[in-house]
């Protein structure tokens, strides 16, 4: 059933930096055969990105391994392109 939600966010540590409570784990993508043959290319990674902060997620996790660092270079430059995205935080989404 769809519906309205609300994205729940924390702070985080002791910052006034507020963080979604749902995070996206970036392991899935990158460049397919450097790390696994199943990862996401750079724009199925962007398809995933917009969604993730169209729904109000702000919380990304990768790390420089994910697929010989290309994980962490598609994130950024979806990051990047979907920058008005990000400040439309804090509002109700429709599922």
């Amino acid at each position: 059933m769809k519906g309205l939600v609300n994205m729940e966010y924390a702070k985080s540590g002791n910052t006034d930096i507020e963080v979604s409570k749902l995070c996206v784990g970036c392991m899935s993508f990158g460049k397919p055969g450097t790390l696994h043959d199943w990862t996401l290319d750079e724009s199925g990674t962007e398809e995933i990105v917009k969604h993730a902060l169209d729904l109000g997620i702000n919380f990304f996790d990768t790390a420089n391994g994910y697929s010989d660092g290309t994980s962490e270079e598609y994130l950024g430059n979806a990051l990047r392109k979907n920058i008005s995205r990000i400040r439309r935080s804090k509002r109700q989404w429709r599922l």
